[in-house]
């Protein structure tokens, strides 16, 4: 859907990639090696996206990386229409109210770190959350986003351990 709005499928990456989840980092000859084009369409996209000031960049070494202006007026609505896009939305608002005890949900693997991906990773914090109904709950929701989702419960004691090794960008809290 988001590619009949928005041609250039270099900017969907760009914005995936730093919309998604506001702390992403990253540099020119990164960006082309994650998403195989070439640095100078990459670049004109990152040039338009930092003078609209939806970017910001700063110089460290000999390296310009960029980031998502969090201050822009329209980073809000941005990264909303972009965890829509994904489905984000319908799977937090058909999995999280349902299973349980469920403290947290992450978004893991290549979302989490704003690359486009068919499959939606979410990593789900809790005790006594049953499975069964979890799997019946992912199925629905795949119906609705369009795309596989994979999951991972994990109690809340082995959370700290898991996202120190693993990217992930905090969707939903119980409080």
């Amino acid at each position: 859907m988001l590619q009949t709005i928005i041609t250039s499928k270099t900017r969907i990456k760009l914005l995936l990639k730093f919309f998604l989840n506001k702390d992403t980092k990253s540099y020119l000859r990164n960006l082309e090696s994650e998403f195989g084009e070439s640095t100078n369409a990459i670049r004109i996209e990152l040039n338009r996206l930092e003078s609209a000031g939806l970017l910001t960049s700063e110089l460290l070494g000999n390296k310009k990386f960029f980031q998502a202006n969090t201050r822009h007026p329209l980073f809000a609505d941005i990264h909303n229409i972009l965890r829509k896009t994904i489905g984000i939305d319908q799977i937090i608002e058909h999995i999280t109210s349902k299973i349980g005890d469920l403290k947290e949900t992450y978004l893991i693997g290549d979302l989490a770190v704003g690359r486009d991906s068919s499959v939606v990773d979410l990593l789900l914090i809790g005790k006594e959350i049953n499975q069964t109904y979890v799997s019946e709950l992912i199925q629905k929701a795949e119906k609705y986003v369009d795309r596989k989702i994979r999951y991972l419960i994990i109690l809340p004691e082995e959370k700290e351990a898991f996202l120190k090794s693993n990217s992930s960008f905090l969707i939903w809290t119980k409080e």
